[in-house]
């Protein structure tokens, strides 16, 4: 799926839901970096700087930055069964799981990981 094509359905509908609930969406800061990397690769096009697309994102009613703390960073070392290798995908995954939210992804081994039971997650 390239990054380019529309969201699922379904993952709108469920972000629609919670934000029409009240409900903040969570942005993880180390987003911020995967952004700049795929951006920086050619692998996003988004049509302004990183820096202005992530600041729109946060800036967007009901956005908010989750935390990032030293116990996150360290929960990314040590999750449970076969976690993705890729150093902010683990961070994301610890993130999720310590506030007990959903990741809403395209990354099919996030995906893979929360089939598995270790996090919860939405492809989108």
């Amino acid at each position: 799926m390239s990054h380019r094509e529309p969201m699922a359905n379904n993952a709108v509908e469920a972000l629609n839901a919670s934000w029409r609930s009240g409900e903040d969406l969570f942005v993880c800061p180390f987003t911020a970096w995967e952004i700049g990397m795929l951006a920086a690769r050619g692998r996003l096009a988004i049509g302004m700087s990183p820096h202005l697309w992530f600041q729109r994102l946060v800036g967007t009613e009901g956005v908010r930055l989750s935390p990032l703390s030293t116990d996150i960073l360290l929960s990314s070392t040590a999750l449970p069964g076969n976690p993705p290798r890729d150093p902010a995908d683990r961070i994301i995954i610890a993130t999720a799981r310590e506030l007990g939210l959903a990741i809403v992804t395209r990354d099919q081994l996030i995906l893979g990981y929360a089939a598995a039971g270790h996090v919860l997650a939405l492809a989108c």
